[in-house]
């Protein structure tokens, strides 16, 4: 039985306190001491933890491309060039006497240099490939080579060498590009850029903060729960590069996330502990309280995040995955920090958590503490009288802003993430743009097995015949292996050198063959995005059904949940494809579009996005569902809810935006579309998605909202997690008009116990 039908406890009885709440307020001092130790390792661990990290990850490592990329670079290192120097010979041809000579000198140069292997140049190749290695106007023509390692140690060759190559040398010019460039290149840019967001963000929030709260004492601790969140996860990662890849991309979701999750999760304690305050609560009932009702909320929305990042961790790509590791680690020490250190201050604080209100210097003389949320009672008592307006006109809205996504084209990651006078994408744009057949675009099928001169001819004789080929080079043997290099029709990942993919992978041979370029890469990881993204959707999806009902004991709320916050997502992917793959926009935002969005990107911004508009759902529908228990009246519960939260959800979401903008002024494009694009999601969702839709659909639903079985209902009663102590609500929840048991309300029970 619950605590509903026990006696309330006498008005003069002493407040109860948690377990919860006597454990992180025991020695609070002790708390914060040993928080800021473990804060000071954590910055010893997590120092340098970017110069570790990778700028790759997007190939699935299953995938036929994979391995024939590997085995290519094992048995044939001058098929895969990584690295290119552009030669440029001004106005003289690149077959001037002088210009090849030095050409041949810096070619025999970077031959020697260790961890250079497989160099080649358009003055040394063969009389059939030497022509896709020079320029069609005669003034530029290629050094290729291949730097070899892993990632850091392919950065550190490329850092040693590349001065004494690039610029002048005699009659010629020499810029570097090629992909360990252009990786090294966005790695390095990542790293300033985040430091560039960080100084743009944290002095942006607290200003924001102290408007929200008035009290600069108050504003101050969300920001250092953040900083908290960000130095921990940073540690993590780091220990994490010691058994797997991680993506230097990661630390831009880490420094959002940190400072935005931990910044709304304090908000809502703060919010909570100072209502109570408010009420004549010492500060540590006004702690307990707060734990009870926001601190719990606050766990499940850590929660309801963290499951929609774990999602990532169904795919092969290290991209996604390092996402969900920062993600994961950043929003479970974010609600740690929230829940076991924000406390503690709050206890040794008191009152003094409102002391530094710099407020009062504008309100000259009004009544410093007016009605809150009124508006927001106003506007949802609007909305829930015109339901059916304001329901089906938001999601027409939303419908109608996502239609741009139905165009979508996907592509790969290259040097048009770049801004257009970074070094590599230049080179790599003068090749596009100025070189036949687009050297380093191609396919190599990869031939394993022993096979004669004449079986090799005839395969050959075959794939030229394919209608999307141009040319086909090889083969070139070593023992029992064997390459084709097969230039396709158009651009490296268009649609005919995907199909060609197809063709090749079907085409039969008396030996082995596995095809692999870029056009093969994204092939592979489209489809193995698509082999595991039901998987992904139906794991968020149940996860989040399942916590959303333990919170609500409702069957209704949790599907409105799913379908609505996946609603709020449409907006964000009709403008990634509008903006960043058709070019709107490219001019004021500053990148080059490559006509096309990264495969795993849509992947990566549902999974975040959703993650936050559960994190704001919860809020709301938390604050709801004390309000249905206390009162029982399910109109009320929803104006007062929206009352109550409106304001915060909206300035935390707002607090959100700002960090992720600042994030989207990077110069590289693949994070400003996720900064930008997720800032708008949250932005979308909290003022238009909580403050319009959902008590539109909620007072559309009526009481029926919080029905429920009656097996689901004890289930309910026995393990979900709800609010604080409640008075009993002045209704009988238990039972039907008749006064039978039947299934119908499933609110007043869970709301009994406490922490």
């Amino acid at each position: 039985m619950t605590e509903v039908n026990k006696a309330p406890r006498p008005a003069d009885a002493p407040p109860r306190i948690g377990g919860w709440t006597r454990f992180v307020t025991a020695r609070p001092r002790l708390s914060l001491l040993v928080a800021l130790v473990l804060t000071a390792l954590a910055v010893l661990a997590g120092s340098g933890v970017a110069d570790r990290l990778g700028s790759g990850g997007w190939e699935d490592p299953a995938a036929e491309s994979t391995y024939a990329t590997k085995a290519l670079e094992r048995e044939f290192p001058g098929s895969q060039p990584n690295m290119l120097l552009l030669v440029d010979a001004g106005r003289a041809s690149v077959d001037d006497p002088a210009v090849a000579a030095q050409a041949r000198a810096l070619a025999r140069r970077l031959a020697a240099e260790p961890g250079v292997t497989g160099v080649g140049s358009y003055w040394q190749a063969a009389p059939a490939q030497a022509p896709a290695l020079r320029a069609e106007d005669g003034h530029e023509a290629l050094i290729a080579a291949r730097i070899t390692g892993d990632e850091t140690a392919m950065g550190r060759t490329l850092d040693r060498i590349a001065p004494h190559y690039r610029g002048t040398h005699g009659p010629v010019q020499v810029k570097i590009g090629g992909i360990v460039a252009v990786r090294h290149e966005m790695q390095t840019i990542i790293k300033e850029d985040l430091t560039r967001a960080e100084l743009i963000a944290l002095p942006i929030t607290l200003v924001l903060l102290v408007m929200v709260f008035g009290s600069a004492v108050a504003a101050l601790l969300p920001l250092g729960i953040g900083i908290v969140a960000i130095l921990g996860t940073n540690a993590v990662l780091r220990g994490l590069t010691t058994f797997t890849d991680v993506s230097v991309f990661a630390l831009n979701l880490t420094t959002a996330l940190g400072l935005g999750l931990a910044i709304d999760y304090a908000l809502f304690i703060v919010r909570r502990y100072r209502e109570e305050l408010s009420t004549g609560a010492d500060p540590l009932t006004a702690v307990g309280t707060t734990l009870r009702t926001a601190g719990r909320t606050v766990l499940f929305s850590a929660l309801t995040v963290a499951v929609s990042l774990a999602a990532m961790l169904l795919f092969p790509q290290y991209f996604l995955r390092s996402f969900a590791y920062a993600g994961i680690a950043v929003v479970l020490l974010a609600a740690a920090a929230a829940l076991i250190l924000l406390p503690a201050a709050l206890v040794l604080l008191g009152h003094r958590v409102n002391s530094l209100d710099l407020r009062r210097l504008f309100r000259r003389g009004r009544d410093p503490k007016p009605a809150e949320g009124t508006a927001w009672a106003r506007a949802a008592g609007l909305v829930m009288r015109r339901a059916p307006l304001f329901a089906l006109g938001t999601t027409a809205l939303l419908m109608l802003l996502g239609l741009p996504f139905l165009g979508v084209t996907f592509g790969t990651a290259d040097d048009r993430q770049l801004p257009s006078a970074a070094e590599s994408h230049v080179v790599q744009q003068h090749i596009r743009e100025g070189f036949p057949g687009s050297p380093g675009g191609g396919l190599e099928v990869l031939a394993e097995g022993r096979a004669t001169t004449a079986q090799y001819a005839a395969y050959k004789q075959r794939v030229t015949a394919l209608p999307e080929v141009v040319r086909v080079e090889g083969p070139l043997v070593k023992g029992d292996t064997a390459y084709f290099t097969v230039q396709p029709r158009g651009e490296a990942v268009g649609d005919p050198a995907q199909r060609l993919v197809g063709d090749l992978r079907a085409l039969h041979a008396p030996f082995d063959t596995e095809v692999t370029g870029t056009a093969a890469v994204l092939v592979d990881t489209k489809h193995a995005i698509a082999e595991r993204l039901p998987w992904a959707a139906v794991f968020i999806a149940g996860v989040t059904l399942l916590l959303v009902f333990l919170l609500t004991g409702s069957v209704l709320i949790p599907l409105q949940a799913v379908v609505l916050n996946a609603l709020s997502l449409t907006a964000m992917f009709g403008a990634v494809v509008w903006v960043f793959q058709d070019g709107h926009l490219s001019g004021p935002l500053g990148f080059t579009s490559p006509g096309s969005i990264e495969t795993t990107l849509p992947v990566l911004m549902f999974c975040v996005a959703f993650g936050l508009s559960m994190d704001y759902g919860v809020f709301l529908l938390s604050r709801i569902k004390e309000e249905y228990d206390r009162t029982g009246d399910h109109e009320r519960a929803v104006r007062l809810g929206l009352q109550r939260t409106g304001g915060l959800i909206t300035a935390a979401a707002v607090i959100l935006a700002v960090v992720m903008v600042a994030i989207g002024t990077s110069r590289v494009t693949n994070t400003k579309m996720l900064g930008l694009g997720i800032a708008l999601a949250v932005l979308m969702d909290a003022m238009v998605v909580r403050s319009l839709l959902v008590p539109a659909v909620m007072r559309l639903t009526g009481r029926a909202t919080w029905w429920a079985p009656g097996w689901l209902r004890r289930f309910h009663e026995r393990f979900g997690l709800s609010e604080g102590e409640q008075e009993p609500p002045r209704r009988d929840a238990g039972t039907g008009a008749g006064g039978h048991d039947e299934p119908v309300l499933a609110a007043p029970p869970g709301g009994a116990r406490s922490v």
